[in-house]
């Protein structure tokens, strides 16, 4: 099972969050960290969120088109 934090970019959709993971990797030659980041639709719940809070998500089984992910836990 696949967990990632993030931040929450969105919260415009009744039941879905998009939330913006952000991770760092080194470029192959030169070596330099690259910020690369993703977002992912995920399942709110019945959880009150807010705007730039972090957030772990988790992978499940998928719940609409695009929606692989719930969120386990707010991180403060």
């Amino acid at each position: 099972m696949k967990t990632f934090d993030g931040k929450i970019v969105s919260l415009k959709m009744d039941k879905t969050a998009v939330v913006e993971v952000t991770r760092y990797q080194a470029h192959p030659l030169y070596r330099k960290l690259i910020k690369l980041s993703k977002k992912y639709k995920v399942e709110k719940g019945d959880k009150e969120l807010q705007l730039g809070e972090r957030v772990k998500i988790g992978q499940t089984k998928p719940t609409a088109k695009g929606k692989y992910f719930k969120i386990v836990e707010v991180i403060k």
